[in-house]
């Protein structure tokens, strides 16, 4: 695979990007998948997932955003129309959000088979996943920036696996998740937001200001990416520092996040329950899915 950074269009490809290693070949080794989390900061499995059930997942949900006017037919391209019946015909945005989010098709892949196994072979115990699920449609020039995920859900267990799954194919162009590199050993800036809390330390976001490139390049890292494919999946923890790139493909690029950690460990609150609370009691309301397609604004 050649990384070439569509959304970067002001000049040549920049020097500090570098391709996700692939771990498939450690899967189903005792103690490797650990391992290499430890060593690289994420594990990335090519064709670990059944690719057909995350293209149902897909038109599951396109054909939901397609309902709302928001993608063009067929839903399963992806195609935004730039416009939305969203608000119009969804008032409730937290119920909408939410019922897209627990379409059974979706949840077959996030919440069942092999994702699980696959949680539990890191953690070396059953594992359970969030009842909440981050679910990301972003369309043209939206990225989401720098950040860890202990500061988001830090209530519970220490032990969090975040499970970066995309809907579909997702190439470089349209702005799949980036890791900088060997960011789980930056004890410096670990130090300053273990035990942060974006709901209750006021004025906090988690988010780190300014620009991925240029704080790549003041640590000496590089930026991780891939084209990713239907059925892979990219796991890692709460202290390495992601984002996304900017989406320039022309198509929603639509992606989740499942959360999952050992089952007899403490839960964070906010993110179980028959619906979770979300951040602020806010549940899916408070989520960037949340907001009609188009509209501005990013929210884990």
């Amino acid at each position: 695979m050649s990384i070439c950074l569509a959304a970067r269009t002001d000049g040549p490809t920049p020097p500090r990007v570098g391709e996700l290693v692939d771990s498939t070949r450690w899967r189903g080794q005792r103690g490797a998948l650990a391992a290499r989390l430890e060593r690289e900061g994420y594990v990335l499995l090519r064709g670990a997932l059944d690719a057909e059930a995350v293209r149902r997942a897909r038109g599951e949900v396109m054909g939901r955003l397609a309902a709302v006017g928001e993608v063009a037919e067929p839903a399963i391209e992806g195609v935004p129309t730039g416009a939305s019946r969203r608000e119009a015909l969804e008032p409730d945005r937290g119920a909408f959000w939410r019922s897209v989010c627990e379409g059974p098709a979706l949840r077959a892949v996030t919440h069942r088979g092999t994702l699980g196994a696959i949680a539990a072979e890191i953690l070396g115990e059953a594992a359970i996943p969030f009842d909440f699920l981050w679910l990301r449609a972003m369309v043209g020039g939206r990225a989401t920036p720098l950040h860890f995920d202990h500061s988001y859900m830090n209530r519970g267990s220490a032990r969090v696996l975040t499970a970066w799954v995309p809907l579909g194919d997702v190439p470089v162009a349209a702005g799949p998740i980036v890791v900088v590199e060997n960011s789980h050993r930056f004890d410096d800036l670990i130090a300053r937001h273990r035990g942060r809390d974006v709901d209750r330390d006021e004025g906090y976001s988690g988010s780190l200001p300014g620009d991925a490139f240029g704080f790549a390049a003041e640590r000496g890292a590089r930026l991780l990416t891939a084209d990713f494919r239907a059925g892979d999946v990219l796991i890692f923890g709460m202290f390495t520092l992601h984002g996304s790139l900017p989406n320039t493909y022309g198509r929603v690029r639509l992606s989740c996040d499942v959360r999952w950690q050992p089952a007899g460990e403490p839960r964070d609150d906010r993110w179980f329950g028959a619906p979770p609370p979300g951040h602020g009691g806010t549940g899916y309301g408070g989520v960037n899915g949340a907001r009609p397609l188009g509209s501005d604004g990013i929210r884990r």
